[in-house]
């Protein structure tokens, strides 16, 4: 009497690939916590309220640029620019308002001249089919030297009763919270509804997915484009406007290097350089995780220089993590 051989029961998958299976937000908010975990424990400081205030403050100004960058890059794109336009719009807003502009009016022409560089970046990639690359170096080049031409390398502050209102803006509080962290929930909020809710925020996913099947499709991709470009740099603009307006003074250098840290933001977050893929929600991670780090390393007493190693090192962590995620998940 023959028996078939009967196969030995599968082991249960290891724990680590079940977690490498798991979504890339919850992996991060992960990370997060555990990194909150420890400096909660062994930094006493680092549960103050202040520093905490002082935390949610300094992180919600790369957050609000990274969700226009988390636009761009889900296009397939890069926007070099976002640093530079952060300083232009902050200064061309100083520039008016202490030449006696109605605040209102300040800030709208300074939205508009941000506005501009975007638009530049996006007909440059669009119309002259140029990589992202190349018009967004340039305009960072442009928005950087007109600030310094306006500021003649010469800081401008303003005082007195008459901005107080502007000043508010950056650098007041609503029930205890600071405002620069409400206007940038205000802003993940919108670039959530609108990516998650919206038809246009699916085509924004098409496009990096596979531009060619998108315009086969009929989208109006390069239109698509341009907006994309043109909310990154408005974005950018707000973000120098609310720090100028916490600073109270400004210089044609605020805003350099920053873009540096909103594409490590949605990097961390998520966001694939390629297109196609990345979230609100793991910017926003992203975003937090980097001042979380840099916070800490401050608290811990290590060399202010040694930041950019960290966070480096953390950017190829999570890069790392997500290829080996995506190479289990398709298995």
């Amino acid at each position: 009497m023959s028996s078939e051989a009967v196969a030995p029961p599968q082991p249960e998958k290891a724990v680590p690939r079940r977690m490498f299976r798991l979504p890339r937000e919850i992996g991060i908010l992960g990370a997060l916590g555990v990194m909150l975990f420890v400096l909660a424990v062994f930094i006493p400081q680092f549960r103050d309220l202040q520093n905490i205030t002082n935390i949610t403050r300094n992180f919600s100004f790369v957050g609000i640029v990274a969700m226009g960058m988390t636009l761009v890059i889900l296009t397939g794109g890069i926007d070099l620019s976002v640093g530079s336009v952060w300083g232009m719009t902050a200064v061309i807003v100083a520039f008016l308002l202490t030449h006696g502009w109605p605040i209102p009016l300040a800030i709208l022409v300074s939205l508009l001249a941000a506005a501009g560089i975007g638009l530049i970046n996006g007909l440059c990639i669009t119309f002259l089919k140029m990589s992202p690359f190349v018009p967004t170096l340039a305009t960072l080049s442009i928005a950087r030297s007109f600030a310094l031409i306006v500021t003649h390398g010469r800081p401008i502050s303003i005082f007195g009763d008459e901005y107080q209102a502007f000043l508010w803006l950056g650098g007041g509080d609503i029930l205890g919270i600071p405002n620069p962290f409400i206007i940038f929930c205000i802003t993940a909020f919108f670039f959530w509804v609108l990516l998650s809710r919206t038809v246009w925020g699916r085509y924004v996913y098409a496009v990096g997915g596979n531009e060619r099947t998108a315009r086969l499709t009929g989208l109006r991709v390069d239109r698509l484009k341009i907006i994309v470009y043109i909310l990154s740099a408005m974005v950018a603009g707000i973000a120098g406007i609310v720090q100028y307006s916490y600073l109270s003074s400004v210089t044609a250098d605020l805003g350099t290097g920053e873009e540096l840290a909103v594409i490590a933001a949605t990097v961390i977050g998520g966001a694939n350089l390629a297109g196609g893929e990345g979230t609100v929600l793991g910017t926003l991670i992203g975003a937090i995780i980097l001042e979380v780090l840099r916070n800490g390393l401050l608290l811990f007493g290590i060399d202010p220089y040694w930041q950019g190693v960290f966070v480096g090192a953390v950017i190829i962590l999570a890069v790392s993590i997500d290829y080996f995620r995506k190479l289990i998940r398709s298995e």
